[in-house]
């Protein structure tokens, strides 16, 4: 029996040699074989071959169930790639790979970073050499401002700024609580929680979690939350995707079929390299459900439901 060659594994070894050979036959000097052995590759990838003013490294690494069952592990090398641009790039090649689950999928992803940096490049050249900086490297600072947090990957809705009024300066922060993480494939995903009444008290609890230097480290902080107005008998909720496409609406509608309320939940992840599919979704959701049922939020009386949790003294989890 153990003589019997895997017809996948077999299947996918010969899809690997004949894309790399199609690679190496396209991209020529720009595709590099780093090691043949353990299949690690890299291109080298630029927006223009001629007059290239932005260029990337891919490198890539590819297992053995590529590419019928697993994606392959990649990491881009850019010093101006940077915050959310970085972002809504991995964001880019993970939706492409959904796409074309089971497929030879380089080809493509060589093609999606060019694009991306001819858009970087074209949309560089409309503005003034600062307003290229703040878009091209969102998250570099002066080395003596290092711990000042980006405020701007994880802000409000603007339609709601009015109601950041500053009679309301007053106003303690409301306890946050951190919940177990989740780990998947290098990917990281943790919970945050906090009781909140006002739409100043959110941004009070997301500028109070953007002190802690590994949640601003993020590669996203994905939120959403629901406020009760008993005079109007309505709720004033509103989510944040953070350059996770979809997963704020996700979480929000996690919220109300919960029928949650008066309460905010982050869900930070810290991306891994390795692509993780619609999974993502179900880890950010978990970890949001997970921490609402610890802090006593999904309580089956509705009375529990609206106030338990102010009642209840958890224990809760510190970042670390």
């Amino acid at each position: 029996m153990a003589d019997i060659i895997n017809p996948v594994n077999e299947g996918d070894l010969q899809a690997q040699i004949e894309e790399v050979e199609a690679l190496s036959s396209i991209y020529g000097d720009e595709w590099c074989v780093i090691d043949e052995a353990s299949r690690i590759f890299c291109i080298k990838i630029s927006n223009d071959l001629e007059e290239p003013k932005l260029t990337a490294c891919l490198q890539i690494i590819l297992p053995p169930d590529y590419p019928s069952a697993s994606p392959p592990i990649y990491q881009i090398n850019a010093a101006w790639l940077r915050g959310l641009e970085r972002a809504k790039l991995a964001n880019s090649l993970e939706d492409l790979y959904v796409e074309h689950v089971g497929e030879s999928i380089l080809y493509l992803w060589v093609e999606k970073i060019r694009e991306f940096l001819v858009d970087v490049s074209q949309r560089s050249e409309s503005v003034d050499q600062q307003e290229k900086v703040n878009m091209t490297a969102e998250e570099d600072v002066d080395d003596d401002d290092e711990d000042v947090p980006d405020f701007r990957t994880l802000k409000l809705n603007t339609d709601n700024a009015h109601l950041f009024s500053d009679h309301a300066n007053d106003e303690e922060v409301p306890p946050i609580k951190h919940g177990n993480t989740i780990t998947d494939r290098r990917s990281t995903f943790q919970p945050h929680l906090s009781p909140v009444v006002t739409p100043r008290q959110v941004k009070m609890v997301l500028e109070k979690l953007y002190e802690n230097k590994k949640i601003a480290s993020a590669t996203h902080n994905i939120y959403a939350y629901r406020i009760y107005c008993e005079d109007k008998h309505s709720f004033l909720q509103d989510c944040e995707d953070d350059g996770e496409t979809a997963a704020g609406g996700r979480l929000l509608h996690l919220l109300q079929i919960l029928d949650v309320r008066d309460v905010m939940v982050v869900v930070s992840r810290w991306y891994g390299g390795i692509l993780l599919g619609p999974d993502r979704f179900k880890h950010i959701n978990n970890c949001a459900r997970n921490i609402l049922v610890e802090e006593g939020y999904t309580a089956s009386s509705d009375d529990a439901s609206k106030s338990g949790a102010k009642t209840k003294k958890p224990k809760g989890k510190k970042t670390k």
